[in-house]
């Protein structure tokens, strides 16, 4: 049987299957965090950047209130948008995002992006081109990140979009070591190499996008409103045969459903490598 909890490089552990939260839209996220709860999820996967995280809140209350589960119990993520990436403003978002969710902590932070923008831009500045990027360092916004833990706010720190190159730069700058590194995996991205580097750093990797991901030996993150298929996503009571891993391997194009080419000359573009 597949384990269903990865352990993480600070000791905590991280479950296998979380449900995600993007374009999950009004009236539709707080059931889907009930109807998870109800079928075994503990890991949710949320961001400031998706906007509602206040209904992810509600969902949640909902759930530690009637004694279906407790706050420990869970596993929250949130993440770290790109228009507020200098080291100042890290904290100050956290805080707001406990406060959409209304809780003292998250599980684990993530910088969402390692590229940022203006925090005067708008929150997707397409076509605004240089004017719109900020040219703070990810490593800045990192020392914010580790400052969420000094505070209690975030149990743990990681990273998400970040290419190799990023990686390893980052660890040679930092105080605390991301515990994750989130990133599209599916057939047509497979990101064996990428899931080997960070294999070898002790950094678990949390695939978006999934399917049949998790028998790469990764947490994965799909997202659903339907309880039917909400339900059906956490059940990974199964192995792959080697056939079918073989099969899937064959469909890797190193195709993204996420390029974001769009912002692919701001000098943190983290796609403009292998992996």
């Amino acid at each position: 049987m597949m384990s269903k909890v990865l352990k993480l490089n600070n000791g905590r552990e991280l479950p296998v299957v979380g449900l995600g939260t993007y374009k999950s839209g009004p009236g539709e996220v707080k059931k889907a965090i009930k109807d998870a709860i109800d079928a075994g999820y503990r890991h949710f996967d949320c961001a400031w950047f998706y906007g509602n995280e206040a209904e992810v809140g509600i969902g949640l209350r909902a759930k530690i209130d009637e004694g279906k589960v407790k706050r420990q119990d869970l596993f929250i993520t949130s993440k770290l948008w790109n228009n507020f990436h200098a080291k100042d403003q890290v904290v100050p978002m956290l805080k707001e995002t406990l406060n959409n969710l209304k809780l003292d902590y998250v599980d684990l932070y993530l910088i969402h992006w390692p590229f940022g923008f203006k925090e005067t831009a708008s929150l997707w500045p397409v076509g605004k081109g240089a004017a719109a990027y900020s040219d703070v360092d990810y490593l800045e916004t990192w020392q914010g990140m580790e400052e969420c833990v000094n505070l209690g706010l975030a149990k743990s720190i990681g990273i998400s979009n970040f290419n190799a190159e990023q990686i390893e730069r980052l660890l040679k700058n930092c105080k605390i070591k991301p515990v994750c590194n989130q990133v599209e995996v599916n057939p047509n991205l497979n990101q064996k190499k990428l899931i080997e580097f960070c294999k070898q750093r002790d950094i678990v990797v949390v695939g978006y996008c999934p399917l049949a991901a998790i028998s790469l030996g990764i947490s994965v993150i799909p997202k659903s409103v339907t309880k039917s298929r909400i339900i059906e996503n956490i059940d990974i009571d199964f192995t792959l045969d080697p056939e079918d891993v073989a099969y899937l391997d064959s469909c890797n194009k190193n195709q993204r459903v996420c390029p974001l080419a769009e912002f692919k000359n701001h000098k943190y573009y983290s796609f403009n490598t292998e992996y």
